[in-house]
């Protein structure tokens, strides 16, 4: 059964998942949040939801916190091909996941301390028109699911550092970050995702 996570709390993905994982898909989702209002918002439009443009990123780090390679709808492998951002989904339509980014742990370079998974409004809004957001780790050789975090807040922030995969002592952890940030980009983001390593 899968751990849901609470803001700040790092698990043992291995101890989690009963073994040492190899590969993980890091799973994101998200709905756009249903406007309410009465009879006369709803006889002009009201009550529909607009799309919202979020974008998936995932950065990885060395022990230095240095940049070894970011991940995202522009570039969907990581150069070392351990890495791969399944597509862009421009509307957080439709239920499950709404991006996914598959990581193969066995094959991330030795040199890379920590990959941090991250969420972008790339459309511009602000998350005080999203709900139901979460991110959760699921093992791919049985697709079973791991650990998932939730976030409970909104507001009128337009990123999110949701989580952090990082070694420690030979084995790979999670760590539930949960902070808000300003960005319609992954390159507004890198400040703020610096300050979590």
């Amino acid at each position: 059964m899968a751990i849901n996570l609470q803001k700040g709390q790092k698990i043992s993905l291995s101890k989690e998942s009963g073994g040492a994982l190899s590969k993980v898909v890091m799973g994101l989702g998200w709905d756009a949040k249903q406007s309410t209002g009465g009879k006369l918002k709803g006889l002009f439009g009201g009550g529909k939801t607009e799309a919202i443009d979020l974008d998936a990123s995932c950065v990885m780090f060395d022990d230095q916190n240095k940049v070894v390679d970011v991940i995202y709808f522009g570039q969907l492998k990581s150069r070392d091909g351990s890495i791969i951002h399944t597509g862009d989904n421009r509307s957080g339509a439709g239920d499950g996941d709404d991006e996914q980014i598959k990581v193969d742990l066995s094959t991330v370079p030795a040199t890379v301390k920590s990959l941090v998974f991250t969420v972008n409004s790339f459309s511009g809004q602000t998350f005080n028109e999203v709900e139901n957001a979460y991110c959760r780790i699921v093992d791919s050789s049985n697709d079973t699911e791991v650990a998932r975090y939730t976030l409970s807040s909104q507001g009128s922030h337009t990123a999110l550092v949701m989580t952090k995969l990082y070694r420690h002592n030979g084995e790979w952890k999670m760590h539930a970050i949960g902070e808000n940030g300003v960005g319609r980009t992954i390159d507004a983001l890198l400040p703020q995702i610096i300050v979590h390593l």
